[in-house]
Formats: C-alpha cells, structure tokens, sequence
C-alpha cells in the first residue's frame, strides 16, 4: 500500500500538482460559483449554455486522454473510439428512456420511436435498463467488452499499424450502419431523444445541468490521474517499449499482447464513461455519433494538444472544438477544409503539438538565461 501511494505521488512533481490543482479549482469550483452563485446581471456570471458547452467539451477531454494512453504511449492509432463513445451513450440513452415510460407522445410503456414503428412489446436487450446501477454496468461493460474481444483477435494476429487503424475504422462504420437501421431497436436514424430525468432529477433544470457539468469535471480529473498513474513506473515503461519496438519487447520475455490488451480496453471503457456524460448534457445520442469523422476527429485533438503528452490530449480537444463551434455557426463549409489543413500543419510543423512547442520555447528561455 505504501509503494502505491508513493508511486501516486511521484506520478507529477510539486509544481505540476500544484498547476493541476489550480485548473481543477477553476474548472470544479469556481465556474459553478460564477454560474450559479452570482447574480444573472453581474458580468461575472457564467451562463447556463457555457456551463453546459464546457461540460460537453469536457467529455471531449475525457475521450483525447483515452485516445493519447493507447496512441501516444502505446503506439496503437485507432480511427474507431467513436463507437465505445457511443455504446456508453446509449447505455445512459437507454436508461432515461426506460425511466420516462408511460410520459411519451404515446403514453406508452415502450418508448415513442418503438410505438411508432409498431413495436408489440420490449427488446430483450433493453431489460434491465429501468434501473440506474444496471445502466452505470453497461456503460463500463459494454464498452469494455468489445475492445477485449476485438483487441485479443486483432493483437494475437499482430494486426498493427495502418492495418489496424482501417480495421478500427471498419468496425465504427459498420456499427454506424447498423444502429441506423429502424429495426436494431435503437432508435434508427433519430437515435435516442426527448430525454426528461436522469435518476429523478430533471434535465431541464439548472441544477441539474451544473450538477452533470460538476461530475464531468470530477471524472475528467480521476480519469486524468488513472492514465498518469498508468503510464509512470514498469507499467508506463513496458507501453512505451511496445510503442517504440515491440519487437524487442517480446525478445525480453515480456508478451505485447496483455500489456495492449489492458490499455486498449481501459482506453474503451474511459471513452464509455465519457459518452455516458455527454448525453444527458446534450439531450440525444443517434447513429451521427459513430461517424467515423468523430473518430478521426479525435485523433487529430491529441495530435493538436501533443501526443504523448496526456496534459496536451484536453487542450488540443479544447481548442479544437472551440474552433468547431465557431467555424459551424459563422463558417459551417470551411469547417472540415480548416480541421484538415490543421492536422497537415500539426504533423509536419509541430509534430510534438501545443506542448511540445511549449517545452521547446520553455527550453530556448531557459538557456538564454543560462548564456546569460
């Protein structure tokens, strides 16, 4: 017990705790005393739309953290994570829908889009999802249970590279087609929608909207401690060895597999917590979401933020999405021309991203002090 706190202390030095706290203390703190504290007239309040547009972006950090642990620090580039994204989505989805029963257009048992499609009587799929714990299990399992799966088959055949990159890209696609399809029982083109409680607490309310924002804030923090965690000591060592040559890695009589494996799927069920988040914060959750645009979306946030970095995968996902929101309101036809040429001049120009420039310009004062 006393090594692991040790090696959870060790995983940042003091004034990296400290930046760290800092952030946290703006973000889960006081952005919510601005919000609900602060009267609406005063200058200094924060609107409800930019807590609930800050929540979104934080899930957002959460799936670019998952991203860097299995890309920058494993080696591994998926163009697929949208679809663990979404399948803990629609687990949530699920359950609000279950829980609004009987209070649709149809005041029905089943939910609307069901009805309407004259449905006779619950999927069996859907069993269980009336209940909050089952709902929180499957946003984990479902998820997790897939990247097991298909990262054991994919890694024991050594799939690796840009074969598996298209491999990933293959399965969001295909799960992207399949959940439009009306009779999967997930809702078809519309998805999920029309949400009005989570766990008794009404979606329209306020403080509920603060309250998902505060736990997003809370998770993005845990999430970011467990990848540091994970990447410092023999653990971090063995994932960096694979990423630069697994080759050797195998020769010391360590096996790749377990090792990918385990990153692989701790990267899904973050990306599960993380679309479970985002969905109650956003009102919908449809086919849109495994896009395989989303994915390479996601990849190109760690590569703006600096891969490898774990603190740049939220700041590129930040300021990348902030660009989206501007560029799809005033400039909706230039947005996936900007996002391209943004990741062209990333790779060739800053191929460490934003921190990476920042340690080289920390680097360049440091020794002119130093000349000095």
């Amino acid at each position: 017990m006393d090594t692991l706190k040790s090696h959870f202390i060790q995983i940042h030095h003091a004034r990296a705790w400290a930046l760290l706290a800092a952030f946290a203390a703006i973000f889960i703190i006081i952005v919510p005393l601005l919000n609900s504290a602060v009267p609406v007239g005063s200058p200094l309040h924060m609107p409800d739309h930019v807590v609930n547009v800050l929540g979104k972006f934080m899930c957002f950090a959460m799936v670019a953290l998952a991203m860097d642990l299995i890309w920058g620090f494993t080696g591994i580039l998926s163009l697929g994570h949208g679809v663990f994204f979404a399948l803990g989505g629609y687990a949530i989805g699920m359950h609000m829908m279950r829980e609004m029963a009987g209070e649709g257009v149809y005041r029905s048992e089943l939910p609307d889009f069901m009805v309407f499609l004259d449905w006779k009587e619950l999927p069996w799929f859907w069993y269980g999802f009336d209940s909050l714990p089952f709902a929180l299990l499957m946003v984990v399992l479902a998820p997790g249970l897939l990247a097991l799966v298909f990262g054991f088959f994919a890694f024991r055949s050594r799939i690796s590279g840009v074969y598996f990159s298209i491999i990933t890209q293959a399965l969001t696609f295909a799960f992207m087609l399949w959940f439009f399809r009306n009779e999967t029982g997930f809702g078809g083109n519309n998805g999920l929608t029309d949400f009005k409680r989570l766990h008794g607490y009404s979606l329209a309310e306020p403080s509920t909207k603060l309250a998902l924002y505060v736990l997003s804030g809370l998770t993005l923090f845990a999430c970011y401690l467990l990848c540091r965690y994970t990447v410092t000591g023999r653990l971090g060592r063995v994932l960096k060895a694979i990423r630069d040559h697994e080759g050797k890695v195998s020769f010391t009589g360590y096996n790749p597999l377990k090792f990918k494996l385990f990153a692989w799927t701790l990267s899904a069920v973050i990306c599960g917590i993380a679309g479970a988040l985002y969905v109650p914060q956003v009102g919908i959750i449809n086919p849109s979401e495994l896009d395989p645009k989303k994915s390479i979306e996601m990849v190109v946030w760690v590569a703006v933020g600096g891969r490898g970095t774990l603190l740049g995968a939220p700041l590129g996902a930040l300021i990348v999405n902030s660009a989206k929101s501007w560029f799809t309101t005033e400039l909706p036809d230039y947005w996936l021309y900007v996002l391209g040429a943004l990741f062209v001049a990333v790779t060739l120009f800053l191929p460490q991203g934003l921190v990476g420039l920042w340690r080289r310009l920390r680097g360049h004062t440091g020794a002119g002090k130093v000349n000095a």
